[in-house]
């Protein structure tokens, strides 16, 4: 594998299919970290989106009796950091969210983006972002990246930045009343979303209290949140896309 940046990690699982010998190098772009009690409950975003992943793949319905699969996760840490990692050896690239503006100006955010268009356009690996990601995908392609008017989303999404348009020969994948472009995908190159698959009930909660209590949230927001945190969302269903995604990519 190619050289990693300071701090950064590897883990691996062992999946089997009908394809022999497989192997794919999933590197993961941390562009945050969780507020404090997040971090303390549920790890950092590089352990959710690992853990997240590892059941995705194993959800594909692959057997793991065998090792005719083998997934490898790596760690990078990006915020301030302009440097990037070696594709010569990664198979796919995941962005993750960040309470970030990705139209900002920040150097970091500004060779981030530069450099997730490399990936895509030059290096021709398929790119997976997540909110934060999702924007910065789409900036990188050519489309507009800016703060949402409309104000916030809700569960289990939580962004005031939005996408305004599609890129060039990205699919819009859904809509709603407050973000015209909820998802982005184009055929083993680009699969984004602009909510959070990797959040659970109780990060959900975290999150909405440490909000309110900045004054972030009204009372209104805040408890509109609250009564819906333990709704039912499709984010399992969402992580099984994106290993299906990865995997259809590197098998192409």
């Amino acid at each position: 594998m190619g050289s990693l940046l300071h701090g950064e990690s590897n883990a691996e699982v062992h999946i089997s299919s009908m394809t022999p010998s497989i192997h794919i190098h999933v590197a993961i772009l941390v562009c945050d970290t969780p507020i404090q009690p997040v971090l303390t409950k549920y790890g950092d975003y590089f352990a959710m989106f690992q853990a997240l992943l590892r059941q995705a793949f194993k959800g594909l319905g692959i057997s793991d009796k065998s090792k005719d699969i083998t997934v490898e996760f790596s760690e990078h840490q990006m915020v301030d950091n302009s440097r990037f990692l070696d594709l010569e050896n990664v198979d796919a690239v995941l962005l993750t969210g960040s309470k970030h503006d990705a139209w900002a100006d920040d150097q970091w955010i500004r060779d981030l983006t530069s450099n997730v268009r490399e990936a895509v356009l030059k290096h021709k690996k398929p790119v997976v972002g997540i909110c934060f990601g999702h924007q910065i995908l789409a900036r990188a392609l050519g489309a507009r990246v800016g703060r949402n008017e409309a104000g916030w989303e809700n569960i289990q999404q939580m962004h005031r930045d939005i996408v305004f348009d599609a890129p060039a020969d990205c699919t819009n994948l859904a809509t709603s009343p407050n973000c015209e472009v909820q998802g982005l995908y184009l055929p083993k190159r680009v699969l984004s979303v602009q909510g959070h698959p990797e959040y659970n009930e109780g990060i959900m909660s975290c999150l909405l209290e440490a909000r309110h209590e900045n004054g972030l949230f009204d009372d209104e927001l805040y408890n509109d949140g609250l009564s819906r945190v333990g709704d039912s969302h499709d984010g399992w269903l969402i992580a099984k896309v994106i290993a299906r995604f990865i995997l259809d990519a590197r098998i192409k």
